[in-house]
């Protein structure tokens, strides 16, 4: 027994293997952007143009390609999105396309993490859509551009070398916020008053749903007083056409704010009470 612990320790240290990081020529990117709570994310690595022909040539026509350079690019939706009039459900995809002269076929893999193309398997694919590229100026690395498209989604749109190519990804961004939204209060404690103000706040602001956003102000009132609970409930009032109820829950928020809030923030309250105060009738 005391030959074997003997051996053992150096011989298990010995096992461990010694890697050594590989250096990267292609820089590896993690692009991530939100749209209320919905988030798309893409990770990818970014080779360069350097002087090399591109579009037919180090990256075939006809043949799936990993959008990328090193693993495959791997995209990542936080709830589910649309894209080319399908549903897909929120997860990590392998994003390949199938580069043409004129238009090029772009794919959705199940296999989200995957070196290059070498293992890609048609059998895995989740969608397959067309999408039309457009000429741009000289790119020499290459890059994903994400923007919002209001409040329906993203546009994304791959560059390299003198070609873009784009697509939509669409969001139900505003029903995606509201089941949050619900589902979170099916958790709050009524001794909370956090929750039931940033709900009733979010209603007030966006004017939605307006008969309950009274009843959850009220039981944040009711777990806890403060300024901008009292102002929500002002602002809900006053929005009711109920401005002689709304004043003193605005002139409390006022009473409140002080040596708390803002400056501007108080002045704006200042101007709204002498505003709804000269807009009563007499």
């Amino acid at each position: 027994m005391r030959v074997l612990a003997f051996f053992t320790l150096p011989t298990l240290l010995l096992a461990q293997p010694v890697q050594v990081k590989p250096f990267r020529v292609s820089p590896a990117v993690t692009l991530s952007h939100d749209l209320g709570i919905c988030n798309l994310k893409i990770e990818y690595a970014r080779p360069a143009v350097k002087g090399r022909p591109i579009w037919g040539a180090l990256v075939p026509f006809g043949q799936v390609w990993r959008t990328g350079a090193n693993a495959a690019t791997v995209i990542s939706f936080s709830d589910p999105v649309r894209i080319a009039g399908k549903e897909i459900p929120a997860g990590s995809y392998g994003l390949f396309a199938i580069p043409g002269p004129e238009a090029w076929t772009l794919i959705l893999n199940k296999q989200a993490k995957q070196w290059g193309a070498y293992f890609y398997k048609e059998s895995e694919d989740v969608l397959r859509w067309s999408a039309k590229p457009r000429a741009i100026p000289h790119q020499e690395w290459l890059e994903y551009a994400v923007a919002p498209d209001g409040e329906q989604g993203w546009q994304v749109e791959l560059r390299w070398e003198k070609l873009a190519v784009p697509f939509a990804v669409g969001a139900d961004v505003r029903g995606t916020y509201w089941k949050h939204l619900e589902d979170t209060l099916t958790r709050a404690k009524d001794e909370d008053p956090a929750p039931w103000l940033q709900a009733a706040v979010y209603c007030q602001q966006n004017d939605l749903h307006l008969d309950r956003a009274m009843a959850w102000v009220d039981k944040s009132l009711k777990a806890g007083e403060s300024f901008w609970s009292q102002e929500c409930k002002a602002r809900l009032l006053h929005k009711a056409g109920k401005t002689r109820e709304a004043l003193p829950h605005l002139e409390r928020a006022a009473v409140l704010a002080k040596g708390k809030a803002p400056k501007e923030y108080l002045e704006n309250l200042e101007k709204d009470l002498a505003a709804w105060k000269a807009g009563l009738k007499p």
